[in-house]
């Protein structure tokens, strides 16, 4: 998961986009982040399934203030964007793994 979500999976205090909120191996990755127009938080937990399999689970959480922060939402959630880049995150997070 962290060659996928860090630019140097050898450092994962520097996640793309995000800030490190807390890890704990193997079990949860809880990234944080902000901008103009939002703040947000990415939590990956994984459950071991059995030998060679885990399930991952993403929640995301997001504050829109103001009324920038409404149509930024309206842009992003509203159009479908952020459920299509969450799965194609997932999907690159299987890949990897």
């Amino acid at each position: 998961m962290l060659e996928v979500m860090c630019k140097d999976p050898d450092d994962p205090s520097a996640p793309r986009g995000f800030r490190l909120e807390s890890a704990e191996a193997p079990a949860r990755l809880a990234l944080s982040g902000r901008h103009w127009f939002s703040r947000y938080a990415l939590i990956f937990e994984l459950d071991e399934e059995g030998p060679g399999r885990t399930r991952v689970r993403a929640q995301s959480w997001a504050e829109f203030p103001g009324l920038h922060g409404k149509i930024y939402r309206a842009l992003v959630i509203g159009s479908g964007g952020h459920q299509v880049v969450v799965r194609r995150l997932l999907r690159q997070i299987a890949v990897a793994a």
